[in-house]
Formats: C-alpha cells, sequence, structure tokens
C-alpha cells in the first residue's frame, strides 16, 4: 500500500525545508491518490518537471515507493513551456498536485527518478 499523496507531500515539504530549499504546495489534489509533479525552479527563467514514473518502472521490491520521471524532453525547459504542460495535466487530471521548488542548483531532493 502507498502512502496517500497528502502524508507523502508533507514530508517532501519538509525535506525540503532542512536541505535549505524553499517548496511550496501550489495546489492540492486528491488527499488518497492524486498524482504528483514537482516543479524545480532553477531561478534563472528555467525549470525542471517531475511527474509520476510509468507503472512499467516500479520496483516489486518497494511497491509503497513514489517513482518519479522527467515529465518534458530536454530538462531544463523555459518556465513557460513547464507551466503550458501543467495546464494541460490539470484540464485532464483536476485531482493532481504541484509542489513548487525553488533550487538555483536544480535539485529535485527526489528520492526515486527514472531517466
Amino acid at each position: 500500500m502507498r502512502l496517500k499523496s497528502g502524508i507523502w507531500v508533507a514530508a517532501y515539504l519538509r525535506r525540503c525545508q532542512v536541505e535549505g530549499a524553499q517548496a511550496v504546495l501550489r495546489r492540492r489534489g486528491a488527499e488518497e491518490a492524486g498524482a504528483i509533479f514537482i516543479k524545480v525552479s532553477r531561478l534563472d527563467g528555467s525549470a525542471d518537471l517531475y511527474g509520476p514514473a510509468p507503472q512499467a518502472v516500479f520496483d516489486e521490491a518497494r511497491p509503497s515507493e513514489r517513482a518519479f520521471s522527467p515529465a518534458l524532453k530536454g530538462l531544463p525547459l523555459p518556465e513557460g513551456d513547464v507551466e503550458t504542460y501543467l495546464g494541460k495535466q490539470l484540464r485532464f487530471d483536476p485531482d493532481l498536485w504541484i509542489v513548487e521548488v525553488e533550487d538555483r542548483a536544480g535539485r529535485s531532493f527526489l528520492d526515486h527518478v527514472v531517466r
């Protein structure tokens, strides 16, 4: 059983704070199992975006761990491109979560990123 989205996001925000990065919850989604998108603003007009990894890449040994993958190719991209993509995702799934991290080095603080 996977951790509820609300609990995972709260822990992730805390981790970013401990690492010295500014992170905010931009959009609250479905508490139980809403998809989570992490936008990493590099504070230079560019950003990275991570979303849920495809089901095929989940590790059966750790089924409760959330896996993320770059949501767009060629990261970092201009922030406008990332925002356009997020707008499309919101129209498709209004229950998603959006967390924004500000970090000049582009650190995502995600434990499991599939490339």
